[in-house]
């Protein structure tokens, strides 16, 4: 913990205390500190930091970077390091201090977070100050006074009193102007592409020990050090006297412009309500057709470009729709790996997905997609990914993802973006922490997998998509199996209720034998009319022809033809010709029957034969005698040869050989049951059954806590007169009287280091307990179970365990 952060805590007013745990949701969730010293800590770890520092602009970390090489950097001297009018910096440095990745001390001094710091490792492309070479163990008394002699400074016997006017020397223009106008020809070269290219650069370690090079020179004259022999640095004051005083870093408090250009709302509202249905409905045919046909994996991982055109083209989707969805459906649980059938099936999730209406359906998928890790319709060297096989990426892709559409989010309303590259331009002032790269990589994907979700349409932004957009704190990670702030976020709903509002849940039939659907059509019609024709057309409409093959179809599915046509005449009026087909077909459906056996019982004996077919307790085996000498039996081979031997025969298998075939059986391992989860990257996870198969897979988060309840509390907290502090021991040892030695150690660790521990009182309650303080004679703590602070009374805690 930084002592001063946490001095500069206990100046703030709740306005700004409240701001910093809005942007810091991290600080305050549970257990929820109680104390300033407490948020201190937890403002200063390092993983919360950097991921703050991830969301803020680029000016805010160009602000960072001045502050690591200016000496007691003051928002004067940033302002005239940077060429820049104070003004304009002191609102980027607000926003540095209401993240709690810097703050001003009392004397105008900027701190900056340990974590920041540590970011960069050459700040400007600048090296280490020069006390950091000169303050090595690699530098002799005698070799620092050689350089103090060769700069014409007078040697002095106090080491720290040399390296001080060796430092102002090197860092002071005039002096190495002058330095230099005597330095060998080629060192101001050699000097200037360490000072703008370094500040490590490789270099020829036999020129520093060779006289008259200009290597050695500015080595003897403590311009650049050597940490190994082929790798020279440059330090920093020097490499800033040598860019000059004009030199001034970059700093762009304005973003890049993008260029846009006016569209129709009414159209890009209309391209969302066609596009939404279309994501639910083929979403629900993907999963219907893997149901059939499990999807395979590579050996590699993933799934191979001729499954994936498979699954297109008999699902009706084109092969970018097909990759964003499988994908989707994987990250969504939806889609599973299942064992036993070897290939990617539908999970008992998909069973409750599909009971859903049809705007919960299409929030399930859009969640999926927000914290999904990959990009599906990015391409590498013109070439796609496979489809949920390995990606290095990871997070990267969904914060580019975010940041992308956080960019459209704030476009004029009415308007679209007109010029990509411009775009990547504005979010990489956004998040400059994304790669570069990566980031115009995966720009196009995004664009192109939010134009098939109904996120956006004509360039801009759909309803859907601004609901989807500010939803960057809560969209959650890939491991996740939803995220319910998400998906219940209460913008979200309205939009995705919209956006289905213009399903067609009727058909035209014609006489002609075609259906017609005039609107983007319901998930439960398209899932009835694709199991009963032939679909033709999507689109603004849709048309679907019935044939002879397509009705047997639907009653090779169970179906009869009076269920058919009720469902039918469900959702349209059914005409002549469509009944006559039905019927037809129908009546010819069953004319050659196929009967399954498992297995066939022979003997040379038609008596011995009769009697087992007779065989009252061998009925459960199903046997029917289709010759003197042959039977056959429902049962499998071996459990009719296990009834048949309980019973007192003495039958004996026979390959498809002939032959007979008694062997010794080899111990088999019984798989585990439930079913895989396929996860990016060729992980595997187990989807947990839920505990109730009524129960809905879909739970309300905790509400997140209020930052400005959290301000009032700590400032109130802090003005409060101190508690027990230091006394724990004694005060637990007096009081826990019920407690043996150990246990009261164990909850005086849950006091002073805030550790779990599990506790019961004497009327049998138990609880879960950590971040403990002493109020008199009662632990207040906080409760796992209750999700809040508690007091329980020393005195009646009986037995305190180690949690695991």
């Amino acid at each position: 913990m930084d002592d001063h952060l946490l001095g500069w805590l206990r100046t703030l007013d709740e306005d700004r205390l409240c701001r910093i745990l809005a942007n810091r949701p991290d600080a305050i969730a549970a257990p929820w500190p109680r104390r300033l010293d407490t948020l201190a800590q937890r403002l200063s770890n390092g993983v919360a930091a950097l991921e703050a520092l991830r969301r803020l602009p680029l000016p805010c970390l160009q602000l960072a970077e001045a502050c690591l090489v200016t000496h007691e950097a003051t928002a004067d001297k940033l302002a005239g390091f940077l060429g820049t009018p104070v003004e304009e910096l002191r609102p980027w440095l607000d926003h540095l201090y209401d993240h709690a990745l810097a703050w001003p001390a009392g004397d105008g001094l900027i701190h900056l977070a340990e974590a920041v710091s540590r970011w960069w490792t050459a700040p400007l492309g600048l090296g280490e100050p020069l006390d950091h070479y000169l303050n090595s163990w690699t530098i002799s008394g005698d070799t620092l006074r050689a350089l103090a002699r060769s700069l014409g400074l007078p040697p002095h016997t106090n080491k720290r009193r040399t390296i001080t006017r060796v430092t102002e020397a090197l860092g002071d223009p005039d002096r190495l102007r002058t330095l230099l106008a005597h330095a060998p020809g080629g060192a101001r070269d050699l000097l200037d592409a360490f000072a703008w290219e370094g500040p490590v650069r490789d270099v020829d370690g036999t020129r520093f020990v060779t006289h008259g090079t200009p290597e050695k020179w500015s080595a003897d004259h403590g311009l650049l050090y050597r940490p190994s022999w082929n790798v020279a640095e440059m330090p920093r004051e020097v490499a800033l006297c040598l860019r000059g005083p004009g030199y001034h870093p970059p700093f762009a408090p304005r973003p890049p412009e993008v260029a846009t250009i006016p569209v129709d709302p009414e159209e890009v509202d209309h391209l969302m309500t066609l596009a939404a249905p279309h994501v639910v409905e083929r979403c629900a045919a993907l999963l219907d057709n893997t149901s059939k046909t499990p999807l395979p994996l590579l050996k590699s991982g993933g799934v191979g470009v001729r499954e994936v055109r498979r699954v297109a083209k008999e699902t009706g989707c084109d092969e970018d729709e097909t990759r964003l969805l499988l994908e989707i459906c994987a990250v969504a649980r939806l889609l599973a790996w299942d064992e036993p059938s070897g290939g990617m099936v539908p999970t008992e999730r998909f069973d409750r997905w599909r009971l859903d209406e049809g705007s919960a359906r299409l929030r399930v998928l859009l969640s999926a997609w927000w914290r999904m890790e990959r990009s599906s319709l990015r391409r590498s060297d013109g070439k796609y990914g496979t489809v949920l096989g390995d990606d290095q990426s990871g997070a990267a892709v969904a914060r580019i993802r975010r940041a992308v559409l956080s960019v459209l989010l704030h476009l004029p309303s009415g308007t679209a973006f007109a010029d990509r590259a411009a775009l990547v331009g504005n979010v990489h002032w956004h998040a400059p922490l994304l790669d570069r790269d990566l980031l115009a990589e995966c720009a196009s994907a995004v664009i192109d997998e939010a134009r098939l979700l109904g996120l956006l349409a004509n360039d801009a932004l759909t309803d859907l998509g601004r609901a989807l957009a500010g939803l960057s704190d809560q969209a959650g990670g890939e491991s996740d199996d939803h995220v319910p702030l998400v998906e219940h976020d209460p913008l979200l709903v309205e939009a995705s209720t919209r956006a289905l509002a213009s399903v067609r849940r009727s058909a035209l039939f014609g006489p002609d034998l075609t259906a017609v659907v005039t609107g983007p059509p319901s998930a439960e019609l398209a899932w009835l009319l694709d199991r009963v024709a032939e679909r033709e057309s999507r689109g603004a409409a849709s048309v679907w022809r019935f044939t002879t093959e397509s009705v047997r179809r639907a009653l090779d599915r169970g179906y009869d033809a009076d269920e058919l046509l009720t469902e039918l005449s469900g959702v349209g009026a059914i005409p002549q010709p469509l009944e006559y087909l039905v019927r037809d077909v129908a009546r010819r459906h069953g004319e050659v029957t196929v009967t399954t056996v498992g297995c066939v019982v022979q003997a040379s004996d038609p008596a011995l034969l009769a009697e087992i077919a007779g065989h009252r307790r061998l009925a459960r085996l199903g046997m029917r005698l289709l010759a003197p000498t042959v039977l056959v039996a429902a049962a499998t081979a071996e459990r009719t040869l296990a009834a048949l031997r309980e019973h007192g025969y003495s039958p004996v298998p026979v390959a498809d050989t002939g032959a007979i075939a008694i062997r010794r059986s080899a111990r088999v391992e019984q798989p585990l049951g439930g079913k895989l989860i396929l996860l990016p990257g060729g992980q595997v996870a187990e989807l947990p059954e839920p505990a109730d198969a009524d129960e809905s897979p879909y739970v309300i988060a905790e509400p997140t806590p209020d930052p400005q309840e959290h301000a009032r509390r700590l400032i109130a907290d802090s003005r409060s007169p101190g508690g027990q502090a230091g006394r724990t021991w004694a005060v637990i040892g007096r009081m826990a009287v019920r407690l043996p030695t150990a246990q009261q150690s164990l909850l005086g660790f849950v006091v002073d280091r805030g550790v779990r521990a599990g506790i019961e009182l004497t009327d049998g309650t138990t609880a879960t307990i950590s971040h403990g303080e002493l109020r008199g004679g009662a632990l207040e703590a906080w409760c796992e179970e209750a999700g809040d602070y508690l007091e329980f009374p020393l005195a009646e805690i009986i037995e305190v365990r180690a949690a695991l």
